[in-house]
């Protein structure tokens, strides 16, 4: 994936959309505190899915390991007839989260699928009930948005005796691809630190100290993130140092706490770079509580929420990565190809854009 900051995404029909996915897949072959059950047409999904420019784009398509219903076992069948699971893992006050689950939704509906929901609240051990849950109540097929890497051995169990195929969007569960699930579909999180740490250099001339407001343990978002942006640091810009290093949980309290703790303990902190936007705002509101001005301290964050993109021009955050959440299209149209008998990629990268002051403005709409 190019580190390119991406200024324009081309404006993408959503018939443009699903041809662009199915390509994506023949060049792959040849290389509340309950779960919800409902039908996907059921709310307002498209209002919140993303418009028609904002789909994703596969980064890299024909590369890569891929998998087919004969490898992985099970039976072709026709997603219109299907029904299909899908379980979301956070509580959705994350603008992320509730892009994603309208974008699943949305879809479900515009190709007239049976879509049954639940939502695990940010209980781990609730996402595994409630994907147990779908499973009891006749799921074809499962979605998921995974809370954790690890721990998802009942489920796989589960689904293995049904040869149910999972595909996991946004993280990684450690687990056999084509054997205990089909494909993930998410962005390439190393390269986002990357490209945080690039933006971050750029910002503060590539001296000072900067701090990071880590994501949630236990997933591969928060280590392959860090990686990124601390490996290129040290590659890039020795003089760029990190001294602080704290959980904000991905969550905007938590980050405002946290960042509260490090005004007090490193009052001339440079940068701060939050792995996700919404600990970023939190950020941006203790410095304002810190009667700090807009840029005094530069923020880098990665999403690209319209908050933290509204951050950008109003001079409180000096860049965004994106990390699209709108999963829909791409997650049934792998789910299609592979139901249907055809190679689907293993590890399908989706390409991401990025937010700075040259383009925050003019591309706030792509925001979610």
């Amino acid at each position: 994936m190019t580190q390119t900051v991406l200024h324009r995404r081309r404006r993408t029909s959503t018939r443009a959309l699903f041809a662009a996915g199915l390509v994506a897949s023949l060049a792959l072959a040849t290389g509340c505190a309950k779960s919800e059950d409902d039908d996907s047409g059921s709310d307002k999904a498209s209002s919140s899915a993303g418009s028609d420019n904002a789909g994703q784009e596969v980064a890299s398509p024909g590369t890569g390991e891929t998998c087919d219903i004969a490898t992985f076992g099970g039976k072709k069948l026709d997603l219109k007839n299907a029904t299909v699971g899908f379980s979301q893992s956070e509580k959705e006050a994350n603008p992320f989260r509730i892009a994603e689950t309208a974008s699943l939704k949305a879809e479900a509906s515009k190709r007239g699928i049976k879509l049954l929901t639940a939502n695990a609240q940010s209980q781990f051990s609730k996402q595994i009930s409630d994907v147990q849950d779908l499973i009891a109540k006749g799921a074809d097929l499962l979605v998921i948005a995974p809370l954790n890497s690890d721990g998802w051995e009942p489920v796989l169990r589960a689904a293995g005796a049904k040869h149910i195929p999972i595909v996991t969007v946004d993280r990684k569960i450690n687990a056999t691809a084509c054997k205990d699930y089909v494909s993930f579909i998410g962005s390439d999180f190393v390269e986002q630190g990357k490209r945080a740490a690039d933006r971050m250099i750029e910002a503060t001339g590539g001296k000072g100290t900067v701090a990071i407001l880590l994501g949630a343990a236990g997933n591969n978002v928060t280590t392959e993130r860090t990686k990124g942006f601390e490996d290129q640091l040290k590659a890039k810009a020795p003089g760029l140092k990190v001294v602080f290093k704290q959980t904000g949980e991905f969550a905007r309290e938590k980050g405002q706490q946290v960042t509260e703790q490090l005004i007090q303990s490193k009052p001339d902190i440079t940068g701060i770079y939050a792995e996700n936007d919404e600990m970023g705002l939190g950020a941006v509101n203790a410095l304002k509580g810190a009667g700090k001005k807009a840029g005094a301290v530069k923020i880098v964050t990665v999403d690209g929420t319209r908050n933290a993109v509204q951050g950008i021009v109003d001079g409180w955050i000096s860049g965004v990565i994106e990390s699209n959440p709108r999963f829909g299209p791409l997650a049934f149209q792998t789910l299609d190809s592979f139901t249907k008998g055809d190679k689907v990629g293993q590890d399908i990268v989706i390409k991401d854009s990025a937010y700075t002051e040259d383009n925050a403005k003019t591309d706030l709409d792509k925001a979610f």
